[in-house]
This record gives C-alpha cells, structure tokens and sequence, in this order.
C-alpha cells in the first residue's frame, strides 16, 4: 500500500483538456447594457473617451440674458412716474449645427426670454408686478463674472416654443457645435446613465453625472406642456438648457436625450428633463412643434356647433378671461355674444366689451365679427368692427379669438364634469382640461387688459345716448350703409 501510494505521488499529472475559451462578451449583453443605453460609463468607447478629453470639444456656452422693465406709480402729487429697473440671468446653451459663419444653439424658452409683463405668474426677483419689458439682450459669456464685454457673442431668436420651453438661437459666428448624434428618448430605462454639461449657476463649465430615476413625467404648470424624464443628477440654476447624453451600448457614443429644464421646489436632486423625441423636429424645422392642446383645435364649423349645443343646453357659458370673466350666449339667428365683464364683476355686473360673432358655417368658417358694444354702467355703445381704428380693431379681434378658444376649453370642461367619475380615463381628462383653462387665463392676461382699456376709452359718456344692456341679445337687424347706430350715439 505504502509503494502504490508513493507511486501515485511520483506519477506525472493526468492531463485534462482545457475548457473552451470564452468569447467577449459584447456591449449589449452585459448587465449594465440590457436596452439601447448604458448603465455604466465602462460601455463608452475609446473613441468617444478620445474625444471627450479633447481642450477643443466644449460645445456647451454661459448664456447671460438681460431685460429692462418699465414700471408705472404714483408721485406725491398724483402724477405718474415712469422708472426703469434692468434684471440679469445666467443659463446653459449648447450648440448643434453650423450655418456658414453663423451657428444655431438650443437653450430654454425661460432662458432665452424673459416675460413680457411681471405679475404673479411671472415673477422676477428685484422687479415689481405690473412691469412691463421694454427691451432684452442676449449674449454668450465666460460665466457671471464676465464685465469685459469685447469678445461677447450676440444671439438672436430663431423660435421660441413657450410650451415646450425651448428656444432656438443663433450666433453671428463659427462656434463648436456638437459632435454627438440626437438620440432617442424613449428608448430610456430607469438606471441609464446620463451626463449634463452647463454652467450651474452661471459661475463655471461644469460636467456633473447621474442617472434616470423615471422615465416619463408630463409637466402642464402654467403656461408649460410637454414630456419629460426625471434623474438624479446634482444640477442648479445656471445649468437651464444643459444638454443631457447618454451611451449607446451597440456604438459607445454619447447621444444627446434631452435638455434639463427645471427641479422640483420640494425633491432632492429631483431633475426634470424634456425629452429630445419632442425637440427634436423644432432643431430641424425651426419652427414651432408644441403639442396640440384643446385650445389649439381649428375654429371649425364642427367646433362651433359643438358650442352652440352646449351654449344652447345650458342658456351661458362662463370662462375665465385673463384679468376678469367672460361669457358666452347663444343667440336665436345663430350668432354667439361674447361679453366680458369689468375686473370688479361681480361687483359690477354690467358689461365692459360685447362681441357679436355671426354665424359663417355657410361659407365653410366658424364665424364673423359684426358689431361691437361698449359699455359701463350707463349702458353701451354701439360700432361695427370695420368702423373702428385700425388699432382698436386688431385689439378687439385678437380678444374675439381669445374667446372662442377659451370658450371651446371651457365648454369641454363642463361636459367632462358629467363623466368625470365613471372611468379613470375620463378623471384625467377632466384634469387636463381644468390645467388648460388655468393656463388660458395666464396667456389672456395680454388680451383682456388692451381690450378693457379700449372698452373704457369707447364707453358712452355723459353725452351720448345709451342702448340697453339687453339689446346685443336680441335678433340683429338689417345691415345698414350707416355709421350711426341705432340709438343715434357716434
């Protein structure tokens, strides 16, 4: 036994085949590469690293945006004062394609552009509400310490997209664009990698890196409407219109998936990222491609008769109407009656401004706007639309629009609020169409006001003869070649 055992020490090592070399594995099937993108920066490729590394490859710039808004009190002695007050933001604009000598770059419509008039939907640190922009700059800087104003970039606006927040602009000048395709957004997973190059704050160049935490959000606050993707990136003011990459997993390049357009007030490191699927075609076109929303739908024959059955179902339709409230009455020949309302309504319960939009659906159109009323608490006025000034009369018919669009939303809301509860479909449908009236209310702000100014200038005075209030309502008589209405008043 002791002989075979040291025979079987002494013996060579019995010879076993070697198991089959494995192949390398590629990028798409490693568990930090299960979709299109990457988990893991270890799928970029050398090239792309390469490049990444180069002092030339910044394509990202510190957009400084400047206003100067207008704002009207009161002296001592009851006069008006006019005083001027300037403000200054920082953002994030990152340039995509070269025109000759002159580059288009991408930023965010809250960049690029600041409100037209302050109020509490639009609030600007160090400008008071009801200030008006008088003038606006835009340019590309070093950062917010830039003063050296030799070798600033002017930009120009190309397309502003206020519900999408986007804004194309364009440089006078050969920028580094840059040199990574746009990707596709939906392909996102939660857990893919990004990366986001901006100035946060304005202060600096910054690279910062994170991940996608959820892969749809819908962002419908005041005026905004578009999809986006949450990560967890560390981003601040500043970084606005910062391009967000991530890896393909078959090319290992960087692909641009979206542009960071806000945080939320109350996350952590919560980022919200409108997706490039939506951006993508306003690159291209340069033009306008926000989502329809109801309020865009065509004024149609069909939209008309879908208000006046339900104008017709309940007597009045009541909507908001920028600054003050507004309201629709059908009326028996088929016209709608438009009458918006002072801003102390209900208070005052008389009408400032009556529409009267005919009926066009024989001629293929929503309808026409005939006469006009103004009024107070004497009575109203009447004119016809073609007498009017040329600028009364734009400010009058761009409130006509406004209110048939707002009408429309506002007749859809109601029909919702039957069938609010039957389904969870029809629950968020009422919610959407609720958002869009709110965000109508927002945008008229800019129509109402003109149009209750010219309603006051145009009101009967102590002078003028009065028609009653009910006298829009009734059948509209016979056109005449005549100027003067019929109750005599110019």
């Amino acid at each position: 036994m002791t002989a075979l055992l040291l025979m079987l020490l002494l013996a060579p090592p019995i010879a076993r085949p070697l198991p089959p070399a494995k192949k390398p594995t590629p990028p798409a099937a490693r568990p930090w590469c299960s979709g299109m993108y990457a988990d893991d920066f270890s799928a970029l490729s050398k090239d792309s690293i390469d490049l990444n590394n180069r002092p030339d490859s910044s394509f990202t710039y510190c957009v400084r945006s400047t206003a100067t808004y207008e704002c009207l009190s009161y002296a001592a002695d009851g006069s008006v004062k006019r005083t001027r007050r300037t403000t200054t933001a920082h953002g994030t604009g990152f340039a995509y394609k070269r025109q000759n000598q002159e580059t288009l770059l991408l930023t965010n419509q809250h960049v690029a552009e600041y409100a037209g008039v302050t109020d509490d939907d639009h609030v600007i640190s160090g400008i008071p509400a009801g200030c008006k922009r008088v003038s606006d700059s835009l340019k590309i800087v070093d950062n917010e310490r830039d003063n050296y104003e030799g070798d600033d970039i002017p930009l120009s606006k190309v397309v502003i997209d206020g519900p999408l927040d986007m804004a194309v602009v364009k440089a006078k000048a050969p920028l580094n664009v840059m040199p990574w395709k746009v990707g596709r957004s939906s392909a996102l997973r939660e857990r893919n990698i990004v990366e986001v190059r901006g100035f946060p704050l304005g202060a600096f160049r910054a690279t910062v890196q994170g991940r996608v935490t959820s892969v749809y959000d819908h962002d419908d606050y005041k005026d905004w409407n578009h999809d986006d993707f949450v990560i967890d990136a560390a981003l601040s003011s500043g970084n606005s219109g910062s391009p967000v990459f991530a890896v393909n997993c078959q090319s290992g390049e960087y692909e641009l998936v979206g542009v960071f357009h806000a945080d939320y007030s109350r996350g952590n490191s919560l980022n919200v990222v409108v997706h490039v699927d939506e951006v993508r075609e306003l690159m291209t076109t340069l033009k306008r491609t926000s989502p329809t929303r109801p309020a865009d739908e065509p004024l149609s024959v069909s939209a008309r008769r879908r208000l006046m059955e339900e104008a017709a179902e309940t007597g009045r339709v009541f909507l908001p109407f920028g600054v003050t409230t507004a309201e629709l009455r059908p009326r028996e020949d088929g016209a709608l009656i438009f009458s918006v309302f002072p801003r102390e309504f209900p208070g005052r319960g008389w009408p400032s401004l009556v529409l009267e939009d005919l009926d066009s659906s024989s001629a293929g159109g929503f309808g026409h706007l005939d006469r006009v009323w103004f009024g107070n608490a004497r009575g109203l006025r009447e004119r016809r639309i073609q007498d009017l000034e040329e600028g009364d009369r734009l400010i009058v018919e761009k409130a006509l629009d406004a209110l048939r669009r707002s009408a429309l939303t506002a007749a859809q809301y109601r029909a919702l609020t039957v069938r609010a509860s039957s389904s969870r479909e029809a629950t968020e449908d009422l919610s959407r169409v609720e958002a869009e009236l709110k965000r109508l209310a927002v945008i008229n702000r800019d129509v109402s006001q003109p149009a209750l100014d010219v309603a006051d200038r145009l009101a009967p005075l102590g002078t003028d003869d009065a028609i009653p209030l009910a006298r829009p309502f009734t059948h509209a008589p016979e056109p005449t070649s005549s100027n003067v209405t019929s109750e005599g008043s110019p």
